[in-house]
């Protein structure tokens, strides 16, 4: 009887193994700072489910990929200590996949991941580029009480001292206007580390991708919060925005930095399950594959 293993693609032993694999998939089901909807947690599982769905013959790209091995984690455990603890556990379970040669890909959960596995990151790679697609800036110092929030994360990367371009923001908070310094008289308020390129510059203007280019270092990090896409897209997530991004956008960006720049790790996080169907976290498992392709063929 034949059966479907349950990891990342469905893959068999031979592409799956973790010795011989190049890409690792953490699962990390985590949303204990979710401020809206709850149910992130389901994300990674439910990812790795239909990405089992998933052709594994690109047709932009004419091949396949996944030849380049993708061995899938055990999920990571909740630390219901709290946020910062969780915090730690992220950074541990990721040193140990970096420290192993591997390329990092990390399915969340909430955004609150993203500052663990970019700081494992950055203990190899120091002068790191931050891609964040995003409907949120998360530039808040903290959020309910917690600089570990979902709505901190990106403050938290900045601490580590990564610089990082924004794609497709369309909520801020005054906080987080007031942090960027935007509008103001002395333009030298502005963090120098932070780039924003909003949805409507997106639809607006040719030159935005040449922009996130030129922002970003030669050696990327990508993190996409799956409501960086119009709720259009991926209506499963805590906090649909309207007017974002749709598939083309997102993947034409990313296979131009993949082709000009070295990714070298990524995560897509906030996919919320909705009961009855499976159109998010599809998007999302062919999206991280999508990945995986431009990578290879660059």
């Amino acid at each position: 009887m034949t059966t479907i293993p349950n990891n990342f693609l469905g893959l068999p032993k031979p592409q799956s193994d973790y010795a011989k694999a190049k890409y690792a998939v953490l699962p990390i089901p985590y949303d204990s700072t979710t401020s809206f909807q709850t149910g992130t947690r389901e994300g990674p599982a439910a990812i790795i489910r239909a990405s089992q769905q998933v052709e594994l013959f690109d047709e932009e790209l004419e091949g396949e990929f996944y030849k380049a091995g993708v061995a899938t984690l055990d999920p990571l455990a909740p630390n219901m200590a709290g946020p910062k603890e969780m915090h730690d556990d992220i950074y541990a379970a990721a040193r140990r996949v970096v420290r192993d040669g591997k390329f990092l890909f990390g399915l969340g959960g909430e955004h609150s991941i993203t500052s663990g596995l970019v700081r494992a990151v950055m203990g190899k790679h120091k002068k790191l580029s931050v891609l964040q697609i995003d409907a949120h800036l998360d530039l808040r110092n903290e959020w309910e009480g917690s600089p570990w929030s979902h709505a901190s994360v990106m403050r938290r990367v900045l601490d580590l001292d990564a610089s990082i371009v924004s794609v497709g923001i369309r909520n801020v908070s005054r906080e987080e206007h007031r942090f960027l310094g935007a509008g103001r008289a002395d333009s030298t308020r502005r963090p120098t580390k932070v780039e924003v390129v909003t949805a409507r510059q997106c639809c607006m203007d040719d030159d935005w991708g040449d922009r996130v280019l030129n922002a970003l270092g030669d050696t990327v990090y990508v993190t996409i919060d799956i409501d960086g896409f119009d709720p259009a897209f991926a209506p499963g997530t805590g906090t649909p925005e309207p007017g974002g991004l749709d598939w083309h956008q997102v993947t034409g960006l990313l296979r131009l930095v993949a082709a000009e720049k070295r990714i070298v790790a990524a995560d897509i996080v906030e996919v919320m399950p909705i009961p009855g169907q499976a159109v998010t976290e599809f998007l999302a498992a062919r999206l991280a594959y999508k990945l995986l392709c431009y990578i290879e063929s660059a």
